[in-house]
C-alpha cells in the first residue's frame, strides 16, 4: 500500500481504463462556493491511493484528473457523494458520475442504526478501525503532515470493499434498484445545493 502525492493534477495512465474509482475531497470548510477545494483523493481499490493537492490561487486546470472524473464508463465511489460531487462540479467544472454512494446505500440497508459515518461502516462491515482525528484540520496549509495524508488516503481506501458488502445487503433486502435510482439522482441533488437549495426539500408538501 502506497500513498502517492501530486500537485495540481494526476500523472497520466495512473488507473486502468474503466476501473471504478473511489473519490473524496478535502476543502477549507462545508460551504462549497466559499471554502476552496484543497485536495482530491482517489483509489482504484488495488492498494494505492493518489492525493492531488491544489494550492491557493489554483486555476484547477487538472486535465488528467478531469478526464478521470468525467469518464462516463468509470463509476465513482463516494461516501456522502452529494458534497464531493458539488465541490468537484464547482471547482473542476466536471460532473463526476456515474455515482455510487456508500452513505446512501448504508441508509437504505442499515435501518437498525442512525450511525452512517465512514468510521462506523468500516468498523462494522470490514472489522477495521480508522482514525478521524485529522478530519477538521487545516487542509489549505503550505504542507500536509503525514497524519493528514494518511487520513485523506483512508477516506478512499475502503470504499471498494464497502461497496461489495453493501451490494450484498441491498440485494438481500430487495433495494438494489432503489439504491441505483438514488445514486443516479445525486448529481442533480448536488446541482440544487450549488443553485441555492441546500436545505430545502423541493418535493415536500409545504
Amino acid at each position: 500500500m502506497t500513498v502517492h502525492f501530486h500537485e495540481e493534477d494526476l500523472p497520466g495512465d495512473v488507473f486502468a481504463p474503466g476501473a471504478a474509482i473511489a473519490v473524496d475531497t478535502e476543502t477549507m470548510g462545508l460551504i462549497t462556493p466559499r471554502d476552496r477545494l484543497c485536495l482530491v483523493q482517489l483509489s482504484d481499490g488495488t492498494g494505492d491511493e493518489h492525493l492531488v493537492r491544489f494550492n491557493p490561487g489554483s486555476d484547477y486546470a487538472a486535465p488528467v484528473l478531469r478526464a478521470v472524473l468525467a469518464d462516463p464508463a468509470r463509476v465513482k465511489l463516494y461516501h456522502f457523494a452529494r458534497f464531493d460531487i458539488a465541490a468537484l462540479r464547482h471547482y473542476l467544472g466536471v460532473v463526476a458520475a456515474p455515482v455510487y454512494c456508500t452513505k446512501t446505500a448504508s441508509r437504505l440497508v442499515r435501518t437498525y442504526t442512525d450511525r452512517h459515518g465512514l468510521k462506523e461502516l468500516v468498523r462494522e462491515l470490514l472489522g477495521q478501525d480508522i482514525s478521524k482525528q485529522q478530519q477538521s484540520s487545516d487542509w489549505g496549509g503550505p504542507e500536509l503532515s503525514e497524519a493528514q495524508r494518511d487520513y485523506a488516503a483512508s477516506d478512499v481506501r475502503f470504499l471498494h470493499r464497502l461497496r461489495d458488502e453493501l451490494d450484498r445487503r441491498l440485494a438481500r433486502e430487495g433495494r438494489t434498484a432503489l439504491a441505483q435510482a438514488c445514486f443516479d439522482f445525486l448529481p442533480a441533488r448536488a446541482e440544487l445545493d450549488l443553485a441555492g437549495w441546500p436545505e430545502v426539500d423541493i418535493f415536500a408538501h409545504v
